[in-house]
């Protein structure tokens, strides 16, 4: 996506919508059988390999979504990834890109599309920069976790495998809410975006898109969830030097030394990548950060019915998707005697 439209894109719209109030043809209330008749039926678990559009809305706000349901028996309780998509697209434009539905039906999960609407952010970029939709309780951190829990209820999904993965604002808001809401997500996967940071206001947000995100150099930090980066080192969108700022936060969580360990290789179609592996001692993996030589700002390995991709790149969905599913929540033991 040009520079141009993710700058345009977020430029704020203050006003909400306000809900129309029903009347009925006299002006005055309708009865409360009519009321109660109105009701929309209970919501129900989709049938496997069904994608399905709905509406999620709590006191924080709304939001539309996409549902994919993997093919193979209803009784099985699945993981759950959270797609979150960047600034232009919608939840459908996204999928198509990021292949993930195919993915779910080989490997098993469901796969959760959120969608921003034009109302919120002209551009329809989910409001990483913004103060209010950057903490937990609050906004689209607190909209998004509350469709989470929707969805892990209506599938019987499996709570102790979800996670959270986006590109370009779409990866921003997705640390973002992975930080605030640890209790849900086991993991993140940011795709040509930035780590959460000290960004507040527009103008602080477009000169880390191109310079880098602005983090303390001091301050110690909470624990991240073990996240996958990926940026394009010829990405003229988001900096690829933002992804220094995922290092910064796990190095400043911890007074344990960071070891690091980097492979390189080629996609199938001719790709260059250099793999980042960040780890405390022999503990497991807690950051993968991927560089793809050549790539600018798209999915690597996505589907090029989708917008911004690039075919040619590693396959970051079945990367994410390895890291993903090799974690889990820990089960609390319960105490006996």
């Amino acid at each position: 996506m040009s520079a141009a439209l993710v700058l345009q894109g977020m430029l704020l719209s203050s006003a909400k919508p306000t809900p129309k109030r029903g009347k009925s043809s006299a002006g005055r209330a309708k009865p409360a059988k009519r009321r109660a008749a109105s009701k929309p039926a209970p919501e129900r678990r989709p049938v496997p390999g069904t994608f399905v559009d709905g509406r999620y809305s709590n006191p924080h706000g709304g939001v539309a979504y996409k549902l994919y349901t993997p093919r193979g028996s209803a009784r099985r309780r699945l993981p759950l990834v959270v797609m979150l998509h960047g600034c232009t697209q919608s939840a459908a434009d996204f999928a198509a890109g990021a292949g993930m539905n195919r993915l779910a039906d080989e490997l098993g999960f469901l796969v959760l599309y959120p969608e921003q609407s034009a109302s919120a952010n002209l551009g329809r970029c989910w409001n990483w920069h913004r103060p209010g939709d950057q903490e937990r309780g609050r906004g689209e951190p607190a909209v998004i976790a509350g469709l989470t829990r929707h969805v892990i209820a209506l599938c019987k999904a499996n709570p102790a495998r979800v996670y959270i993965a986006g590109i370009s604002a779409g990866g921003a808001a997705a640390a973002i809410i992975a930080a605030a809401y640890p209790e849900i997500y086991v993991a993140v996967g940011v795709h040509s975006g930035l780590a959460r940071g000290d960004v507040s206001t527009l103008g602080g947000a477009i000169s880390a898109m191109r310079k880098g995100g602005a983090t303390s150099a001091v301050s110690k930090t909470r624990p991240p969830l073990p996240t996958i980066v990926f940026h394009g080192d010829q990405d003229s969108v988001v900096h690829p030097s933002n992804a220094a700022g995922f290092v910064s936060h796990l190095r400043r969580s911890s007074s344990l030394p960071l070891n690091s360990h980097e492979t390189r290789g080629r996609s199938r179609k001719g790709r260059d990548y250099t793999r980042k592996e960040y780890r405390r001692g022999a503990g497991p993996v807690l950051l993968e950060d991927w560089t793809v030589h050549g790539s600018g700002h798209g999915w690597s390995g996505g589907d090029a019915a989708g917008s911004y991709t690039d075919p040619a790149g590693p396959d970051a969905s079945r990367e994410m998707m390895r890291f993903f599913l090799s974690r889990r929540r820990p089960v609390a033991r319960r105490k006996t005697g």
